[in-house]
């Protein structure tokens, strides 16, 4: 398994990572993804640890704190072996500090994620989102604490915008306090939306990024065809709503370039959109998930091997979309534009 360096941090991390969302399943939303027992979960943690898949992405919300549980309980016996990510920050009740990133909230997670992961550490903690009603430096300080109490080792963000990560970073290397080295972000063949801004500022700024959602919410599983109903064990019949939107004309039109490609070399539709990702800048690691044994074996075929040059090329024009104001003018015909801000390759 190859491993790459997590942005300007010293961490290293598998370029595939398992992600905990099927774990335990309970709620209106998870319960959809998957309802991984403590039994099973086990079994899928020891064959990512066997292929080295080391690191494991789990959060407060998924499942009201029920997939720290089953992570923690998988993990028995082999936590050195394993990098645990866990986020916090999204709303886990209707209480003043049940969301957010305040001291108080912030504190108050960590020792609750630990208990629940039966761990003392945390191996990268991210912020869940930003949180515009609790200062920077408040929330960075914080962090800063924890970190000094070992009780966190590394920290980063998912879901920020460009300017709030921006922010953050410029707070953090003021004060000296722990910078971000992460930003789990949502992108796919059928969302490229990251590259636009938080790409070129994370190649800038050191960084790495960790893929949420990688193949489009389920749409790039090789199931979702034109013209045809969604398969049965689709997670869009009940999650549709909550799911980044994407359009039936990029979606078909990028199916129809991976089926190609499929047939080309041997590998199948999401084996193909995962070894995209992993060619693209500043991608430290693909968060995949499984809800079961045959899923998760699938998606490990997608390293060893690489898509050729002309595939890539072929992959990136079915997906490419005309990015917002004011992205667009670095990647059209505003040469003058184009000529002070290149876009980052591929783009």
């Amino acid at each position: 398994m190859e491993h790459r360096q997590l942005g300007a941090s010293g961490l290293r991390v598998p370029v595939l990572a398992l992600g905990t969302g099927t774990f335990a399943g309970k709620g209106e939303l998870f319960g959809h993804w998957g309802t991984t027992d403590v039994a099973e979960a086990r079994r899928l943690v020891g064959i990512c640890l066997d292929a080295g898949v080391t690191l494991f992405d789990t959060a407060d919300v998924y499942s009201d704190g029920a997939s720290e549980e089953v992570l923690g309980q998988a993990l028995k016996g082999r936590r050195d072996e394993a990098l645990v990510a866990t986020k916090a920050g999204l709303p886990t009740g209707e209480g003043p500090q049940d969301a957010g990133t305040s001291r108080a909230r912030l504190l108050t997670s960590v020792d609750e994620a630990l208990r629940r992961l039966g761990t003392d550490r945390i191996d990268l903690f991210h912020l869940h989102a930003f949180d515009a009603a609790t200062p920077v430096e408040e929330t960075l300080s914080t962090l800063d604490d924890l970190v000094r109490a070992g009780k966190i080792r590394y920290v980063g963000v998912s879901n920020f915008a460009g300017w709030e990560l921006m922010k953050s970073l410029g707070v953090a290397e003021r004060y000296g306090y722990p910078r971000y080295c992460a930003h789990q972000v949502h992108y796919s063949l059928v969302s490229r939306g990251y590259e636009w801004e938080l790409m070129p500022l994370g190649l800038d700024q050191g960084v790495g990024a960790l893929v949420w959602s990688p193949l489009g919410w389920g749409r790039l599983t090789g199931r979702v065809r034109r013209g045809a109903p969604l398969p049965e064990r689709s997670r869009l019949h009940g999650t549709a709503a909550l799911a980044p939107p994407v359009e039936d004309e990029l979606l078909f039109r990028v199916v129809d370039v991976l089926d190609e490609i499929a047939a080309e070399t041997g590998r199948t539709v999401p084996q193909i959109a995962l070894n995209w990702l992993l060619r693209r800048p500043t991608v430290a690691s693909v968060i995949i998930g499984a809800r079961d044994e045959e899923q998760l074996r699938q998606n490990l075929g997608a390293v060893g091997w690489s898509l050729t040059g002309e595939q890539l090329e072929r992959l990136n024009a079915a997906s490419l979309r005309t990015a917002a104001y004011p992205y667009f003018l670095y990647r059209g015909p505003q040469k003058g534009f184009a000529r002070l801000n290149p876009p980052v390759e591929g783009t």
